[in-house]
């Protein structure tokens, strides 16, 4: 009985090393394969960051296309050592069946945002350093990820927007045509001389060499206003010369009209008393 009651613990011992040693060796392994993991997921990123294929791709699409990729080299990563580990991948795959609700439920807005950004990435109706709106957003696209896109703001802010509201949203691009028209709507007084008012700001127009001559530009009488004559100068000029180009017109018309006697006048409004 004494030598069946040693076997026994012995037995139980060995047992308990063996299973010990097989956990001692599991963990150890998962580590290393987390070590080593990590360092290819990044080695692998890195070599189809620069790769020929990828150079080809314009920046939205390359990040795009990295993100998702680091995205998933990290999933299969977890999976392997989880079955390392000695978890069962029935048992993974039954557990994520029976909580795929769940999860679906609590990360439809990061799925939809997804979605959205594989949209974005197909269709292309903005591109990386392309100045869109979309309802109060507006700035340069400086990045387009999985679940976001970046905008830097005229005024230096950075805006994160989900994708999911660029998608269900009208997009305005600024950047894909090279050349854009330019109206400027300036108000002067009721018994001006319009064709003196036209010629001033023709010839405004016509010093600044980022103003193009085709089609040539023009000034025109589109509103009679309760206080003042409306007239508009249309032109157009180089996407990229757009803001710089208004704001010189504005200050140089400004001070022609000065010089000519061209009044800008204040709102006003008659009152006539009956007695």
């Amino acid at each position: 009985e004494t030598e069946r009651n040693t076997m026994d613990w012995n037995l139980f011992w060995n047992n308990l090393l063996a299973e010990c040693q097989n956990i001692a060796i599991r963990l150890v392994s998962a580590v290393l394969l987390l070590i080593i993991g990590r360092f290819l997921i990044k080695f692998v990123v890195k070599k189809l960051s620069g790769s020929k294929l990828m150079g080809k791709t314009d920046a939205m699409v390359h990040q795009f296309v990295m993100a998702f990729v680091r995205i998933s080299l990290y999933v299969i990563l977890a999976a392997s050592i989880v079955a390392i580990l000695g978890v069962p991948m029935a048992s993974i795959v039954a557990v994520i069946g029976s909580i795929g609700l769940a999860i679906s439920l609590a990360v439809q807005g990061a799925l939809g945002n997804l979605a959205s950004g594989i949209m974005l990435l197909v269709f292309k109706p903005f591109r990386i350093g392309d100045f869109i709106e979309s309802e109060e957003y507006s700035g340069t696209v400086s990045d387009m990820g999985v679940f976001y896109t970046t905008l830097l703001s005229t005024d230096n802010r950075t805006v994160v927007i989900p994708n999911k509201l660029l998608t269900e949203s009208t997009i305005v691009n600024y950047s894909t045509q090279e050349k854009r028209r330019l109206d400027i709507q300036l108000d002067v007084a009721y018994g001006s001389d319009l064709e003196l008012v036209k010629q001033t700001v023709l010839e405004v127009a016509a010093r600044h060499g980022e103003v193009l001559n085709d089609p040539s530009p023009s000034v025109r009488l589109p509103e009679m206003r309760d206080s003042s004559l409306r007239v508009t100068l249309n032109l157009w000029c180089a996407n990229s010369d757009y803001g710089g180009l208004k704001y010189s017109l504005l200050e140089e018309i400004l001070e022609e009209f000065g010089n000519a006697g061209i009044d800008i006048p204040f709102p006003q409004l008659d009152v006539h008393v009956k007695k």
